[in-house]
C-alpha cells in the first residue's frame, strides 16, 4: 500500500510540469506600484506577485519594488537605499532597488537569487515632465557604447529608458551572474495613451533581445485593457493599479510564462 502511494505521489508531481524544479528557486522581484501592492513578502492580494508566488511555489520570493519607481533617472538621482516615498522622486528608481537587493544578499537577509523579475516602465511614460529624456536615445545608440555599466546614478547613461534598462540589467548580471533575469513591460492604463505604453514596451523588449533576456509583454498579454477599463473597471481599481481579480489573473499568467521560460 505504501509503495502504491509513493507511485501516486510521483505521478502527481510529473503531472505539474516544472513544479519540483521551481520549489528550489529563490526569486527576487523589482518594480513599481503594481508589484509594491503585493508587499515585500508577496502576500497582499492586490499585487500580482502574490499570486505569482502562490502559483510558482518557489523556495523564497521577495519584492524590492516601490510605488512610484522608474527605470529612468534625473540629474539629481543618487544612490539611496533607505528612501520610501511611495511616489515619483529622483531616487525612487530601479537602480536603488538593485542596491537594496545586493545589500540584502550581502547581509544574509536574502538568498542569492536564481531568478530576478523586473516589472517597471509605467511611471517613466506617465510623468514625462519629470523624466523628459525617457526616449532621448535609441536602443541601438545605447548598445553601441562599450565598457562596464555606469554606476554614476546622475549620469546621462541612466536618464533614458534604453540606457537605464541596459545599465540596470548589466549591474544585476555583474552582481548575480548565475541568475536568470526576466523583464516585464508595463501594463496598459487608462491614465496613459496606449501608444506611449507600447513604445516603452518596445524599448524594454529590444533591450532584452540585445542582452539575451526573456521579456513578457504585459501591455499585450496582461489582462488589463485600456478601452475595457475605461468602460468598466474590473481588473483595476483606478485604471492603473490592479484589483485583486486583475492581480490574480496577471500573477498566475506570469507564473505560467515564467515556468515555460526557466533555464534549468
Amino acid at each position: 500500500m505504501r509503495h502504491r502511494l509513493l507511485i501516486f505521489v510521483l505521478l502527481m508531481q510529473l503531472a505539474v510540469p516544472g513544479r519540483s524544479q521551481t520549489a528550489a528557486l529563490h526569486v527576487a522581484i523589482l518594480g513599481d506600484s503594481n508589484t509594491w501592492l503585493g508587499g515585500d513578502d508577496c502576500r497582499k492580494p492586490r499585487g500580482w506577485n502574490t499570486w505569482f508566488r502562490e502559483s510558482l511555489a518557489p523556495a523564497t520570493c521577495r519584492s524590492y519594488a516601490r510605488s512610484g519607481a522608474t527605470w529612468t533617472h534625473t540629474e539629481d538621482t543618487k544612490q539611496n537605499t533607505t528612501e520610501d516615498t511611495g511616489v515619483l522622486s529622483d531616487d525612487n528608481v530601479i537602480f536603488n532597488q538593485v542596491w537594496r537587493l545586493r545589500d540584502a544578499v550581502r547581509r544574509g537577509e536574502q538568498a542569492c537569487p536564481d531568478l530576478i523579475l523586473i516589472a517597471a516602465g509605467t511611471n517613466d511614460v506617465w510623468f514625462p515632465q519629470k523624466r523628459p529624456r525617457v526616449f532621448a536615445q535609441r536602443v541601438d545608440e545605447v548598445f553601441a557604447a562599450t565598457g562596464e555599466p555606469d554606476l554614476t546614478a546622475a549620469s546621462e547613461a541612466w536618464q533614458t529608458l534604453a540606457g537605464a534598462v541596459r545599465n540596470g540589467c548589466e549591474m544585476l548580471q555583474e552582481s548575480f551572474p548565475d541568475a536568470q533575469i526576466i523583464l516585464l513591460t508595463p501594463m496598459q492604463s487608462t491614465a496613459i495613451e496606449t501608444a506611449d505604453i507600447t513604445k516603452a514596451g518596445d524599448v524594454i523588449e529590444a533591450c532584452g533581445m540585445r542582452m539575451n533576456l526573456s521579456v513578457i509583454r504585459m501591455d499585450r498579454e496582461g489582462c488589463v485593457n485600456r478601452m475595457r477599463e475605461q468602460r468598466r473597471m474590473r481588473y483595476t481599481y483606478d485604471g492603473t493599479h490592479t484589483s485583486e481579480a486583475g492581480a490574480r489573473r496577471n500573477g498566475r499568467y506570469v507564473a505560467n510564462r515564467v515556468r515555460s521560460l526557466l533555464e534549468y
